[in-house]
């Protein structure tokens, strides 16, 4: 007999609080899952950074183990966010999971018989990192499924902190086994690991999400997302922050196995308690964390961090005293889970339901594409010029990305309102032919009457409408005032069929709808604004 998992309650009776989230019954139990399944991970990530250090003394070889794990989510995490947003996302977790067990499992067998070189590692590790893509958008866009909106920040949070009691317990057992019997048994460990999401994703009975739509092809999802990144500020504010911190505080990962082997002069228990201080500090951010962050504003939070975390890069850059590194780690460990938490919540508030998947995925391009770049570009660096200078430059790389507050600010997420709107239209889908409703572009003029005394406001106003247009699908968006009567104005913009456009209307969501309403408050008749819709009669290969 099957053991089917509920789905989320109410939130009515539940107060809001770091630890509400437990309270609803697959968050919690897929939460203990994953942290099971990230410890195991965690086995594999100190595995094969020994091993390698071990297969190669290059710093350059090293550091290429990040690259191998992050590369893929910066190459597939896109195209899985998309799928994420328009396939079931549970059946695509499930697909996900398989996919790491058998990377996992593969890898085990290949060093167990003796065909692992630097190379094959480099290899595996790259194929485990598919799996990662996979999952990452997937998991980020179900949590809002688990929870009510109000208990997603420290849902978030949580799902931090589970990361980081796994990086807590995770290496300083794997230092130990690594130690005791080999990188081997941490690889088949880590296979094993995923047993239990696996089972919690099988039997977990999704509540199914209404589409009334078809939905979009995967290569127009694709672009739908990199549109809506471009036209959605808040977010694209966070994923500038989160790049100027990452590409610098990479360096810290990538150097550090070469810290512990040749600065600290340790072996590989020393390695996993070093990774373990991190999560140890990153444990106490958690729980710190809901105290401080009603005291103080997002950027300020991020800056502190950063700050902390530049301190914890020089001490790890010039100290040789194991004891005073593990210390200062646990301190870097705070300043990563603050970081990464703020970052990431901030990223998941500003987004709405329907591009969830692809947003998340743009973030985890620019995390992990950092991670990536950033530990190729310091274990380059420090092939040349040594682990301390390159450890020193980064640090100094990452104050002076602190600037990019002045520029790109952290904005408050509660001002941000992306439930849908309940707005009604009156045209269908059965307005146009069948043969017309994917190709023909559609063109939509809406005609304003306008005081010109208020153009100034009304031009303020409509340029938020066309921003909110262009991210919800429009392709091209403008606006026209007569020459001839300065009070008429066309608004017009053009989507890629009357499919898109009935999209548009679906993805509206509140903060939109509140926007459309101030625009539509300049309107001086008693009629609201003339919407007038034409649609291509040929359909050119040059749209999409």
């Amino acid at each position: 007999m099957t053991t089917s998992i509920p789905e989320r309650i109410s939130s009515d009776t539940i107060p809001v609080d770091a630890w509400s989230p437990f309270r609803y019954t697959m968050f919690r139990w897929l939460w203990i899952a994953t942290v099971v399944s990230n410890i195991g991970t965690w086995f594999q990530e100190v595995g094969v950074a020994w091993l390698m250090t071990s297969l190669t003394p290059s710093p350059l070889m090293v550091a290429l183990v990040q690259t191998a794990t992050t590369l893929p989510v910066m190459l597939f995490a896109l195209p899985a966010g998309a799928l994420s947003d328009i396939l079931d996302r549970r059946r695509m977790l499930i697909f996900a999971v398989i996919w790491h067990t058998l990377a996992a499992l593969l890898l085990a067998v290949s060093t167990l018989v003796g065909a692992t070189t630097a190379l094959v590692l480099l290899l595996f590790t790259f194929l485990f990192g598919i799996g990662t893509a996979l999952t990452q958008p997937a998991w980020q866009a179900i949590v809002p499924e688990l929870v009510p909106r109000e208990h997603l920040p420290p849902a978030v949070a949580l799902n931090s902190a589970g990361i980081n009691v796994a990086r807590a317990i995770g290496p300083a057992i794997a230092g130990v086994v690594i130690a005791s019997f080999g990188v081997v048994p941490a690889f088949f460990l880590n296979a094993v690991s995923f047993a239990g999401v696996l089972w919690l994703l099988y039997n977990w009975k999704r509540l199914p999400v209404r589409q009334n739509l078809p939905p979009e092809p995967i290569g127009q999802a694709v672009w739908t997302g990199l549109r809506y990144v471009r036209f959605a500020p808040q977010l694209r504010n966070v994923l500038i922050r989160t790049a100027l911190f990452i590409i610098f505080g990479s360096a810290l990962w990538a150097l550090l196995p070469l810290i512990a082997r040749q600065q600290l002069g340790v072996g590989a228990g020393g390695y996993g308690m070093l990774l373990g201080a991190i999560g140890v500090g990153a444990l106490i951010a958690t729980a710190l964390l809901p105290r401080v962050r009603p005291h103080t504003t997002t950027d300020t939070l991020v800056i502190g961090a950063s700050i902390m975390y530049a301190v914890v890069m020089l001490v790890a850059a010039i100290s040789g005293q194991f004891i005073f590194v593990f210390a200062m780690l646990l301190f870097g460990g705070m300043a990563w889970l603050t970081l990464l938490s703020t970052f990431q919540t901030n990223a998941q508030l500003v987004v709405t339901g329907w591009i969830r998947g692809r947003a998340m995925a743009t973030y985890f391009i620019v995390f992990f594409g950092g991670m990536a770049g950033g530990s190729l570009l310091w274990g380059t660096i420090a092939e040349f010029v040594g682990i301390s200078t390159a450890m020193l430059l980064a640090t100094a790389g990452l104050v002076i990305g602190l600037l990019g507050r002045l520029r790109f600010p952290l904005g408050q997420t509660d001002q941000v309102d992306t439930t849908p709107s309940t707005h009604q239209v009156s045209h269908t889908l059965d307005q146009v032919a069948e043969s017309e409703r994917t190709n023909a572009p559609v063109l939509v003029m809406i005609h304003y009457r306008i005081d010109p005394a208020q153009w100034g406001a009304f031009l303020q106003a409509i340029n938020e409408l066309g921003v909110s247009r262009q991210r919800s699908g429009a392709m091209r968006w403008e606006v026209y005032r007569s020459l001839d009567e300065p009070e008429q104005v066309v608004e017009q913009f053009v989507v890629s069929s009357w499919m898109a456009h009935m999209r548009q209307h679906e993805r509206e969501t509140m903060d939109d709808h509140q926007i459309h309403k101030r625009v539509n408050a300049f309107h001086q008749e008693e009629e609201p604004p003339l919407v007038r819709h034409f649609i291509a009669p040929d359909k050119p290969d040059t749209y999409v």
